[in-house]
C-alpha cells in the first residue's frame, strides 16, 4: 500500500535529520583533514596554499617514533592479556551461576562509567604506595583494566550466538570438556575474539587520559607524546598526524568488518 504524504514526509525529514546530525559530528573532523593540508606554519582554514609537508613531519618527528613503538608494545601486551582475561570472565559468567556473579560482572564493566582519568589516577596512588616504578607494566595494567569490557562484551555476544549443539553433540561422541573447548567452542567464537582483540588494540592504542598519569618520559605512547607537542608548537602537524588516525582506524575497521562481520558479532544487525 501506499504511504500517505505525511508519512511519506516525515520519512524523509527524518533521513534530513539524521544526515544533519552525522554532518553536525563529522564536521570538526573535516575541518582538521583540510587544515593539514595547509602550507603555513599556522592553523588556517581554509588553507591558502596546499603542502603535504606536517605529513612528513608528522612521521619523522624523534617523540612520535618512540612514542608509536612504546605504544605498540603497550597495546599488544595489554590487548592479549585482555583477550585471555576477558574471554575467561565472559565464559564463567555466561555458562556459571555463582556467589556475587552480579557484582563481579559489576565491576569488570565499571570502567565503561568510570571516568579514566579517575582509573589513571587511581593506578598511579596504588602504584606510588607499593613502589612500583612507572614503567611499561604499570601502563599496560591500567590498559588491560580499561579495554576488558570491550572484549567482555564481544566474547559474550559470540556466546549468545553460539549453537550449544554443537558442544553437546561433541560431549556425546566422548570429548573431554578440555577437548570441546579446544576444538569446538574456540574455534566458533574466533570471529568474536578477533573482533575483541582488534577493538582492545584500537582503544588502547588511542587511550590518553589515564596514560598520561601512569607513564613516564620513557614510557609514554603516541597520544601523549601529541599532547606534549601541542603544548611547544601550534602548527599543523597534529592535524596531519590526525588525519593518518582516523585513515589507519578506518581501514582496520573496514577490513575486520568485511572478514569477520562485525555487526552480527556486537549484535547491531537489523532483525
Amino acid at each position: 500500500m501506499k504511504d500517505s504524504p505525511a508519512a511519506t514526509m516525515l520519512r524523509w525529514s527524518g533521513r534530513l535529520l539524521v544526515a544533519a546530525i552525522l554532518l553536525f559530528v563529522l564536521l570538526p573532523g573535516l575541518v582538521v583533514a583540510v587544515t593539514a593540508f595547509n602550507d603555513r606554519a599556522i592553523l588556517a582554514f581554509p588553507p591558502q596554499a596546499w603542502s603535504l609537508r606536517w605529513f612528513w613531519r608528522a612521521l619523522s618527528y624523534d617523540d612520535f617514533g618512540r612514542g608509536f613503538w612504546n605504544g605498540l608494545t603497550v597495546t599488544t601486551w595489554a590487548s592479549s592479556i585482555a583477550l585471555v582475561v576477558g574471554a575467561a570472565f565472559a565464559l564463567a559468567i555466561h555458562r556459571y551461576n555463582f556467589v556475587l556473579k552480579p557484582l563481579l560482572n559489576g565491576i569488570l564493566l565499571s570502567p565503561l562509567i568510570i571516568p579514566h582519568y579517575t582509573i589513571g589516577l587511581g593506578v598511579l596512588i596504588l602504584a606510588s604506595q607499593t613502589g612500583a616504578g612507572r614503567g611499561f607494566s604499570l601502563v599496560i595494567l591500567t590498559h588491560v583494566v580499561l579495554v576488558l569490557p570491550f572484549v567482555m562484551r564481544s566474547t559474550f555476544i559470540s556466546l549468545e550466538n553460539l549453537d550449544s549443539r554443537l558442544e553437546l553433540a561433541a560431549s556425546s561422541l566422548g570429548a573431554t570438556p578440555g577437548r570441546i573447548l579446544v576444538t569446538v567452542t574456540i574455534p566458533l567464537l574466533l570471529p568474536g575474539l578477533l573482533s575483541g582483540w582488534l577493538f582492545a588494540a584500537i582503544l588502547s592504542f588511542n587511550e590518553f587520559t589515564a596514560t598520561l598519569f601512569v607513564s613516564s618520559q620513557a614510557t609514554q605512547t603516541l597520544p601523549v607524546a601529541m599532547y606534549n607537542y601541542v603544548r611547544e608548537f601550534a602548527d599543523p602537524t597534529l592535524a596531519a598526524l590526525s588525519v593518518i588516525y582516523i585513515a589507519v582506524t578506518a581501514l582496520l575497521l573496514s577490513v575486520a568488518n568485511i572478514c569477520l562481520g562485525l555487526g552480527k558479532i556486537l549484535d547491531v544487525d537489523a532483525h
